[in-house]
């Protein structure tokens, strides 16, 4: 146990290094966002309940972790495409040992998104500042390693070229799925049940309830949180798989 958190931690550091290498992605991955939100709640503020920014800024929050999924694949893949992981694959590190790294890697980029996105709503709108906030920020990092894990899987199967189309899907169920763009009132009631059951409303909701108040603690917290926990720790276990075949194949 010992040598496998120091090897995770090995790798992890080196992760950060790569990160650090390429600022570009970084900057786009928490600038575009932030930019999205600052944009939509000047234009659109008022027109429906999703763009007061106690609905905004933590719907942006989870909305930017999809980005989240891109980037870690595209890092992963990239990695696959180099002789850094075919050297790795003969010693002794496992399967497991590479996803934590990168997820522990990934991380810290979705708590600068959450309490930098938090802090601009905030100064906007300074309503948002309360105890529900300070609650939304961790809870933030769970509905992270959703999208971390999926980006994981993708990098995991995917090669460098083809990361990008195939994590529009993720981004694009964010973005449709979640609810965050529209009431979801005068929606088909089936369409409705969907969104419920997948993780993309689910992962919203979970940062935007204790900001907007929760007023049924297992439909608004815990139903939401076990959802989004089910869903994370399934997609871990088939990065891993993947992850695991392909340094076989290697």
């Amino acid at each position: 146990m010992a040598k496998s958190l120091r090897r995770i931690l090995i790798l992890t550091k080196r992760n950060l290094k790569e990160i650090v290498r390429d600022p570009l992605s970084l900057v786009f991955t928490i600038l575009l966002p932030l930019f999205m939100e600052i944009l939509f709640y000047f234009l659109f503020r008022g027109k429906t309940d999703q763009f007061d920014m106690k609905y905004l800024a933590p719907g942006i929050v989870a909305f930017a972790q999809s980005f989240i999924a891109l980037f870690t694949g595209i890092l992963i893949s990239v990695d696959r495409s180099t002789s850094f992981l075919t050297r790795l694959y003969v010693s002794e590190t496992r399967s497991f040992e590479f996803i934590f790294s990168y997820a522990l890697a990934v991380l810290p980029i979705s708590l600068v998104q959450a309490v930098l996105f938090f802090v601009v709503g905030g100064i906007i709108d300074t309503s948002i500042f309360c105890a529900g906030m300070l609650a939304a920020i961790p809870l933030s990092l769970v509905s992270a390693l959703f999208f971390i894990a999926f980006g994981i899987l993708l990098g995991s199967v995917c090669n460098e070229k083809a990361i990008g189309g195939v994590a529009s899907v993720v981004i694009s169920g964010q973005s449709l799925l979640s609810g965050m763009w529209f009431p979801k009132e005068g929606l088909n009631p089936v369409m409705v049940k969907v969104m419920d059951i997948l993780p993309f409303k689910n992962t919203a909701v979970l940062i935007q309830n204790p900001v907007t108040g929760i007023t049924n603690a297992w439909t608004d917290f815990f139903l939401p949180l076990l959802i989004v926990i089910a869903y994370a720790a399934l997609i871990f276990a088939v990065a891993i798989l993947a992850f695991s075949r392909k340094m076989k194949q290697n």
